[in-house]
């Protein structure tokens, strides 16, 4: 990855399916990631890392075994390591993941949903 400025609205606007992340940038072992998110998404868990959420627009609900936290434009959650959860959005919502690299989007479930992350077209 270069040292080259990346605008998010511009890296989103490159993005036509949901829940397939793509690397805006790195920093030391960590990966920026933006996604465009829409539906349910799977119930799993990271056992080894933690997992952030920025919501840059719409409304997403990450829904915990004790509870649902809803997240607007400009609301940030940390998922903590190993809890199970599962993010839904009714509407399409725009947002930044920051993940250590190589982290599986479907954590420990697997399944159709798995994606592996994809970069920007730089052009």
């Amino acid at each position: 990855m270069t040292a080259d400025v990346r605008n998010i609205t511009t890296a989103l606007a490159t993005i036509s399916e949901h829940w397939q992340p793509h690397r805006l940038t790195s920093i030391n072992d960590y990966d920026v990631k933006v996604v465009k998110l829409q539906g349910e998404f799977v119930w799993h868990t990271h056992p080894d890392t933690e997992e952030l959420f920025l919501v840059l627009s719409g409304e997403l609900t990450i829904q915990l075994r004790d509870r649902d936290v809803v997240l607007g434009p400009h609301d940030v959650f940390v998922v903590p390591r190993g809890v199970e959860h599962c993010p839904k959005a009714a509407e399409e919502v725009e947002a930044l993941l920051f993940e250590p690299r190589g982290t599986v989007n479907t954590g420990d479930a697997g399944g159709d949903m798995t994606s592996q992350l994809r970069e920007l077209d730089n052009s």
